[in-house]
């Protein structure tokens, strides 16, 4: 249908278009107004207390508790089965956030602009490894290290990104790509490349040699900084492409844990969902499938603009890190990724594939008539609150999601 295929040409036009720039870092209440006392704003498509599975209920009552709300995490189970919170999708208010994906007024979000179209997008700073809150952890250790990001690092960041005038992301995307990156379950290099751009502004704006060594100490020590970095991208770059009319093109994936959610160009805000997968991957010793909790987070982002799952063939080191095979089969992944694809993005290129474009546009009508659903790398969380991280693997999204979304994009043109 030729309506169709011109408004994916312009989804596309406007993806491969956009310049994500950092250029900030602020208190989350001062980059989302409508962020109010009591909300808290989560990973994946609507979900409520109810139907919260144990990671995502840990993080609540442990953000509750960083936040002021309640003074331990049994009280602030309470509140929540009370009503006393009101949850909302990251997605709704320009903003997402990776696994549990908690977003709360005093946690410090980066800032990164699209400046081709002129919006912002939203997410908070990579906690590290191990037993954090995205993956459902809420102890001491936890909460003490998020108010460390809110009371050291986040200023840090935001008097060094203002310093040096913002830090321009796709050539960093660009050559994370030649050095083995896929951004999702590999950010090493992009991790290293950002902590170059930002080491001289930090040295010239925090005068505090103690603060300085522990900042650029966190920041050395997390091979997965830049992951809500490429995130926030992501979202600044798939919003503009949103309410295209007649265009079939992802513009947003997502899970809470309980359903996976997807968003298309030219069925607007509305919410297609079914419920989400199990990974299938390696776990830490110590950890099996048992104890995994189904897929979760925000960070399909990332793949929805053609990396992670999409760009393995960047990344031999991932299939291998996420069970996903030999290293040699990384190509396929990208390979296949590219039949449920609109185009290839031209800038950003893997060496190891004869400089292909990773895979961009997702198209539902070409998931269904494939039965190819996208690939997605990710880290797995403990089923029980407190935990964390107990591995990494890959997910296939729900089919039912993509057959929805055809039905009512059919049904808005008319083509039922």
């Amino acid at each position: 249908m030729e309506k169709i295929e011109q408004a994916n040409q312009e989804a596309v036009r406007r993806m491969l278009a956009a310049d994500p720039v950092l250029v900030d870092v602020v208190p989350a209440r001062e980059a989302i107004p409508t962020l109010g006392d009591h909300m808290i704003l989560h990973a994946g498509p609507p979900i409520e207390w109810d139907r919260m599975c144990g990671p995502m209920r840990g993080a609540v009552t442990g953000i509750a508790v960083f936040e002021g709300w309640a003074d331990e995490l049994e009280t602030a189970a309470s509140m929540a089965a009370a009503g006393d919170f009101a949850f909302h999708p990251n997605h709704d208010f320009d903003a997402v956030g990776p696994m549990t994906g908690m977003t709360t007024l005093n946690q410090p979000v980066m800032v990164v602009e699209n400046r081709a179209f002129g919006n912002r997008a939203y997410c908070t700073i990579n906690e590290g490894l191990g037993k954090v809150m995205r993956f459902g952890g809420n102890d001491d250790e936890v909460l003490n290290r998020l108010r460390w990001l809110r009371d050291v690092l986040g200023p840090a960041l935001k008097a060094a990104i203002l310093d040096c005038g913002g830090i321009p992301l796709k050539n960093i995307v660009a050559r994370g790509l030649a050095m083995g990156d896929e951004m999702h379950q590999r950010n090493v290099a992009c991790s290293g490349l950002t902590l170059r751009e930002l080491a001289p502004p930090l040295a010239r704006t925090l005068r505090d040699g103690d603060k300085l060594a522990e900042t650029l100490a966190f920041i050395g020590g997390n091979d997965q900084f830049f992951l809500n970095i490429a995130m926030a991208m992501g979202k600044a770059i798939t919003d503009p492409v949103r309410d295209i009319d007649g265009s079939s093109v992802v513009t947003a994936m997502c899970r809470n844990g309980t359903d996976f959610g997807i968003r298309v160009s030219g069925t607007g805000d509305s919410w297609f969902t079914a419920p989400v997968e199990m990974p299938e991957g390696l776990y830490f010793p110590g950890f099996t499938e048992a104890d995994a909790n189904p897929d979760m987070g925000d960070s399909t982002i990332v793949e929805t603009m053609g990396l992670g799952g999409f760009a393995m063939g960047a990344s031999p080191a991932v299939a291998g890190f996420v069970g996903a095979g030999a290293a040699s089969d990384a190509a396929n992944f990208t390979r296949n990724m590219s039949e449920i694809t609109v185009a290839e993005n031209p800038e950003w290129t893997i060496p190891a594939m004869d400089y292909a474009g990773v895979p961009t546009g997702i198209d539902i009508r070409l998931v269904v008539d494939t039965d190819m659903a996208p690939t997605i790398n990710t880290g797995i969380a403990h089923k029980d609150a407190g935990v964390g991280q107990v591995g990494a693997g890959v997910v296939r999204a729900p089919m039912a999601c993509f057959k929805q979304a055809l039905v009512a994009l059919a049904d808005r043109l008319g083509v039922a």
